[in-house]
């Protein structure tokens, strides 16, 4: 199976999700909320860059639980430029 390229749109929602990431983690250590999504604290710097910009759904699922945000909102935010109609 061959993942196609992301769009610049999608590019730009990975780095809208990271920073909102990011923001809800406030002053809390990188590796202590990556340990409680058990994720990589790498992986967790990755997506909050924006490097690492389409991460797994049950990644998403698992920060999403890990900070207290719910899904919905981080759905909204990558979604926020039409993403949602147009994947």
């Amino acid at each position: 199976m061959v993942r196609l390229p992301l769009s610049p749109a999608q590019i730009e929602a990975g780095r809208r999700l990271g920073a909102a990431l990011r923001a809800a983690r406030g002053e809390r250590d990188l590796g202590e909320v990556a340990a409680a999504a058990t994720i990589s604290p790498e992986t967790l710097r990755k997506i909050e860059t924006g490097r690492l910009p389409s991460p797994a759904f049950g990644t998403v699922v698992a920060l999403s639980r890990a900070l207290g945000l719910p899904l919905d909102e981080l759905a909204e935010i990558w979604s926020s430029a039409g993403l949602a109609r147009s994947a």
